[in-house]
């Protein structure tokens, strides 16, 4: 695993310094993104950006699963889940 992370704080004055734009102009930019984001998986409409990445909505069927404590069967119901997938150019970064 990565020992280094960045965080949103750290990735806002990033694309500032390297766009010329505020801090505060990239955090609004980056919240409409992300809420932008979630409505559209929300909604199950999948989301591409060419070489980089796509983001939708996947189902999971109703399956039976094990209580871990007790060891009774439970009924888990269907439900969604959020799939994630890196373009070339993503990919090719990561090299």
């Amino acid at each position: 695993m990565a020992d280094k992370s960045l965080n949103k704080t750290e990735l806002v004055a990033a694309v500032a310094a390297a766009s010329g734009q505020t801090q505060s102009a990239v955090n609004d930019v980056l919240d409409g993104l992300f809420s932008t984001l979630a409505d559209s998986v929300s909604s199950g409409t999948k989301v591409t950006i060419p070489g980089w990445i796509a983001v939708e909505r996947t189902e999971r069927a109703a399956r039976t699963g094990r209580n871990p404590q007790t060891g009774a069967t439970i009924e888990i119901p269907a439900g969604y889940s959020v799939k994630i997938s890196a373009g070339s150019k993503l990919k090719a970064a990561a090299k």
